[in-house]
């Protein structure tokens, strides 16, 4: 089965795939339930590494929706986002097929990393190669094996390092179908952003596939609030595709949706401890004081003033910062 291209969500609202899907070599029929596993290596002690697969069908034909968190192994928040959507059943779909893969790079997770045991980052290894890394090789079996059935990609992520994200989709410029999703999810920020060579981004792109990526939080962290901003985004565009049970509330946003066209980061003048002064979500003006950095011995404290107007979109929670260290990201609308 091939997922298709679309220019618009009245074409993705119409799909239908009343045949068996196959995944891994397995059909799957309408109504039927799965827990697969994409195991792609061992541990040294030859212990089996299982990716678990959620699979529900509905007796009802439909799109298919893919949703995948940790390609990232530290980005816990994005795989409590999907363990909702799982525990509260919103992955059993009222028509069509919802996948849920919660934490794709098992081996990261294992050893609370962003990357695999070779040292690569997941998102920059697609789609793969059968014969390349152990990133590329897990990248090409989920290219070629899970990828393929997907009408619509939901994928979730964090901020990296010390970096807490505000509650964001990222979409390419000038993708109207994509644009029209987000405005569904109703995250508080839309951003515009390239894409990244390597990524699963990409990936999805070339073939046809939407992917709508959301990051909110940051690595080693669990934010429930956040999180559940998340299950209600995706939520939301599940009920616009007629998929969603009848069981679950739609709910409301709780934001206003901004559409940021760039972002400006702010980087630390000099070393020392990092006080910050503003929210998340703030608006701020030019010249507007960031936050203070200081010296630890109360000689020195000096204010990092925000270069541009616009919405905190990222904070570092690092105590202490390097000079040249990113610890604001300003959303430009």
């Amino acid at each position: 089965m091939r997922a298709l291209a679309f220019s618009s969500i009245m074409e993705l609202k119409q799909i239908e795939h009343p045949e068996a899907l196959t995944i891994l070599g397995e059909s799957i029929a309408l109504g039927a339930s799965r827990r697969m596993d994409l195991g792609i290596a061992n541990l040294f002690t030859d212990t089996p590494v299982e990716v678990p697969i959620i699979v529900e069908r509905a007796a009802t034909p439909g799109p298919t929706v893919l949703i995948t968190a940790g390609i990232h192994g530290d980005e816990v928040n994005g795989m409590e986002v999907v363990r909702q959507i799982i525990s509260h059943k919103v992955n059993r779909p009222a028509r069509g097929t919802i996948i849920c893969i919660p934490v794709v790079n098992v081996f990261g997770f294992i050893g609370k990393s962003r990357y695999l045991p070779d040292g690569r980052d997941l998102n920059r290894a697609f789609p793969g190669s059968k014969r390349g890394s152990l990133a590329s090789r897990t990248a090409f079996r989920f290219t070629s094996e899970v990828l393929p059935v997907a009408d619509l990609c939901m994928d979730f992520h964090t901020g990296g390092g010390d970096r807490f994200n505000a509650a964001q989709v990222r979409i390419s410029p000038g993708d109207a179908a994509l644009k029209e999703l987000a405005d569904i999810f109703q995250a508080p920020f839309t951003l515009y952003e390239p894409i990244i060579e390597g990524s699963y981004r990409e990936t999805a792109g070339k073939r046809g596939i939407p992917l709508l990526l959301n990051e909110s939080g940051m690595t080693l962290n669990l934010d429930k609030e956040m999180a559940r901003e998340a299950v209600h985004g995706a939520i939301r565009v599940l009920h616009h595709l007629g998929m969603l049970s009848p069981t679950i509330p739609v709910p409301t946003p709780q934001h206003p949706n901004v559409l940021i066209h760039d972002t400006k980061w702010v980087r630390a003048d000099r070393s020392g401890f990092l006080h910050v002064k503003v929210a998340m979500h703030q608006y701020v003006e030019a010249g507007e004081v960031l936050c203070t950095i200081s010296d630890p011995y109360g000689t020195m404290s000096a204010p990092v003033l925000a270069p541009k107007a616009g919405h905190v979109i990222n904070i570092s929670r690092a105590p202490m910062v390097y000079e040249g260290d990113a610890i604001f990201n300003l959303g430009l609308a």
